[in-house]
């Protein structure tokens, strides 16, 4: 652990005041942030559920900040709004494949829409959560900020990625034109207790949990999966990606893009032996090339964050992937 954590008083001091919309807010990352929040004293934490509000739909998010914006029994104590907005429509390679156009369209509606909407309500700050997905399919390794424009994306989650980098030419220009203060983070591919397990839709981690635990429930001795397992990737533990928005919220108030990651690098391959070793599939792998591999590596220079605004991982990447696999095995067990 190290002590660049949020600071509980001066935290509490910037959050209880402040009315918090955390778009997002019942999802996977959403309800670790809401809880931080909370934690933190935020004075109103609001959060749209998608049975309430369909974002992609103009006159919904005009009824959402209605709604949101509403003042309280004393107005007085709420003294500026932020919002986070960390709704989007996300998945593996494979959603991205079957789905390219909703990716593409939902995400970019939702964001530019909303910013738009943030700004002309006087909202004191919009923090816009980007996608690693955005960086080009070739970036020299660790990923900086500076190479975010030097090439196309992935071809499997280009749209996502392109979706939800417009929101960061949104943010420049408008603290460029309107002086609104909204800022842009990147944060890699993020995993703890609570992911999605759903094998249609689930990133790397889950899937590779699952399908190790249930060959074990089966006595299945083989477990098949997509590529060749040579691409790496960097993650980031749910909690830690919370705190780091929460940090960056709280002191970063700068156009430039910010990563948010663990520094860490690791090989799908790599990966998927010690998901096996800490579930304890003795079973071999099988590596269906005819599949894509998506992004030949992934890490993130991460030195912008610690630097702006204090952040850096605190999770090792073992202890988390034994706290997600935990939680998992305890879902089954209820029968959830």
């Amino acid at each position: 652990m190290n002590d660049l954590s949020l600071s509980p008083s001066s935290s509490q001091e910037f959050w209880s005041n402040k009315r918090v919309i955390v778009t997002g807010g019942a999802g996977f990352l959403g309800s670790v942030l809401v809880g931080k929040l909370k934690a933190l004293g935020a004075g109103q934490v609001f959060v749209p559920r998608i049975e309430q509000y369909d974002l992609v739909d103009i006159h919904d998010i005009q009824r959402m900040l209605d709604d949101a914006m509403v003042p309280l029994d004393q107005p007085a104590s709420v003294q500026g709004t932020v919002i986070i907005h960390l709704a989007a429509l996300a998945g593996g390679i494979g959603a991205n494949r079957a789905r390219p156009a909703d990716f593409f369209y939902i995400n970019l509606m939702m964001g530019v829409q909303l910013m738009h909407q943030a700004w002309l309500r006087g909202v004191d700050k919009f923090v816009a959560i980007g996608t690693i997905c955005a960086y080009p399919k070739f970036t020299p390794l660790p990923f900086r900020e500076a190479n975010l424009w030097d090439g196309y994306p992935e071809e499997t989650n280009a749209p996502y990625g392109l979706a939800k980098k417009m929101l960061l030419v949104q943010a420049q220009t408008y603290r460029e034109q309107y002086g609104f203060n909204a800022i842009y983070l990147l944060p890699v591919n993020l995993y703890g207790p609570g992911d999605n397990f759903n094998l249609e839709t689930s990133h790397v981690i889950p899937a590779l949990i699952r399908k190790c635990i249930e060959a074990q429930r089966r006595g299945d001795r083989q477990v098949v999966l997509w590529g060749d397992g040579t691409p790496t990737r960097e993650f980031l533990y749910v909690e830690d990606a919370a705190e780091g928005i929460a940090l960056a919220a709280e002191r970063y108030n700068e156009s430039e893009p910010v990563n948010l990651g663990s520094g860490m690098e690791i090989s799908i391959r790599d990966l998927a032996e010690l998901i096996a070793r800490l579930t304890g599939f003795e079973g071999e792998f099988i590596w269906d090339t005819s599949k894509p591999n998506g992004q030949p590596r992934r890490a993130l220079d991460v030195s912008r964050a610690e630097k702006a605004f204090g952040f850096r991982a605190r999770m090792t990447f073992e202890e988390g992937l034994r706290r997600t696999i935990a939680w998992y095995r305890q879902q089954l067990k209820a029968g959830s």
